[in-house]
């Protein structure tokens, strides 16, 4: 049994996405390590920002953690997103739902840096420490 991390996600929750997740790769032979882990061991890997290497030893083995992060990041669906962000769609809907909220966001905050840095870049002002070349 390896420690919980706060980027782990319920089993109630991977259920939701395993069909998506098994799909992904071939099943040519039993697998050694449960698809939970693997995908814990990604998201930890995600939120943490670390080397593939300096995953946790209770994690499977960093190679095949990669191997399915190479698979499930690459873009999978038409509109060209990965199962990684279908996952993540999918999982933030089902939280907001238990949560007692609607699966959509209904309102957007935008603070005044956000709309002063929005307009297209434009040559504007003056620099008086540039000289110009004739």
């Amino acid at each position: 049994m390896r420690r919980t991390y706060p980027s782990d996600i319920t089993r109630e929750q991977f259920e939701i996405i395993r069909p998506l997740l098994e799909e992904a790769t071939k099943k040519t032979h039993p697998r050694k390590y449960d698809l939970y882990d693997v995908f814990c061991a990604v998201l930890y890997f995600i939120k943490e920002g670390c080397t593939w290497r300096a995953i946790p030893h209770d994690f499977p083995k960093w190679g095949n953690v990669r191997y399915h992060y190479d698979i499930w990041s690459k873009p999978h669906f038409e509109d060209g997103t990965s199962i990684l962000d279908f996952a993540r769609e999918v999982l933030v809907e089902d939280i907001r739902y238990h949560s007692g909220r609607l699966p959509q966001t209904s309102m957007l905050i935008l603070d005044s840096k956000t709309i002063q840095n929005s307009d297209i870049p434009e040559e504007k002002g003056y620099d008086a420490g540039k000289k110009k070349l004739e």
